[in-house]
């Protein structure tokens, strides 16, 4: 690790981390960027492209700044940028995470051709019946019985959970992942189940008791 006032760079097994000074001036940061890359590291200009990430720590970029950024480290070197992270966000990204975050309660049964769509978590007490769809960009909890369309992480959150007290679905859907209606249904089995995404891409169903382990940050909603 080669450390100077306001840029630290580390090799890793993926390739280079840079970890740019949030106190110092934009233009020293930039000055002492454009000095690192040109005079310490000589080898980076031979040989296959090394993957970069930038973190900023509390530092806010504008497009401008993090324009400039892409520009330095890009065209100088034979470096990929995969991520520029910072701790940093504006009050419409700030918003709009309060919003995705954010668990809508809803008292109906939703029938055949309705469609109910929210942003955030779903909360539903009462039953989606044959024809009927939910959807939402959170997490998806029916207190009713599953029969229709349940479409959870719509945005593209894999992530995401559909629980319902009895899961009899005509089709599940996690991000852009779906799953058909099961063969057979138990009309006997009354545990609350549970959908998501495993390990092989695939939406699978558990108990709902199990998932503490499988998406630990449930409890969390």
């Amino acid at each position: 690790m080669l450390k100077t006032n306001y840029v630290t760079i580390r090799g890793t097994k993926e390739g280079l981390i840079l970890f740019l000074d949030d106190e110092c001036s934009f233009s020293e940061l930039v000055s002492e960027l454009e000095e690192k890359l040109s005079s310490n590291y000589p080898q980076i200009s031979e040989g296959p492209a090394v993957h970069v990430k930038v973190s900023v720590g509390n530092r806010f970029l504008s497009d401008e700044h993090k324009n400039q950024l892409i520009t330095i480290i890009s065209e100088q070197r034979k470096l990929v940028i995969n991520q520029i992270e910072s701790n940093v966000i504006t009050k419409q990204q700030a918003e709009q995470l309060q919003k995705e975050a954010q668990t809508a309660t809803v008292m109906k049964a939703v029938r055949s051709g309705q469609v109910l769509e929210v942003q955030g978590n779903l909360f539903l007490l009462g039953d989606v019946n044959p024809g009927g769809t939910v959807i939402a960009t959170g997490n998806i909890y029916i207190m009713g019985v599953l029969r229709g369309i349940a479409h959870a992480g719509s945005e593209g959150n894999k992530e995401a959970i559909i629980s319902a007290a009895k899961m009899e679905p005509s089709q599940l859907r996690i991000a852009e992942i779906v799953s058909r209606s099961p063969d057979t249904k138990d009309s006997e089995r009354h545990e609350m189940e549970c959908a998501y995404v495993g390990e092989d891409n695939q939406i699978a169903i558990e108990q709902i008791q199990h998932m503490g382990k499988i998406r630990p940050h449930i409890t969390n909603v």
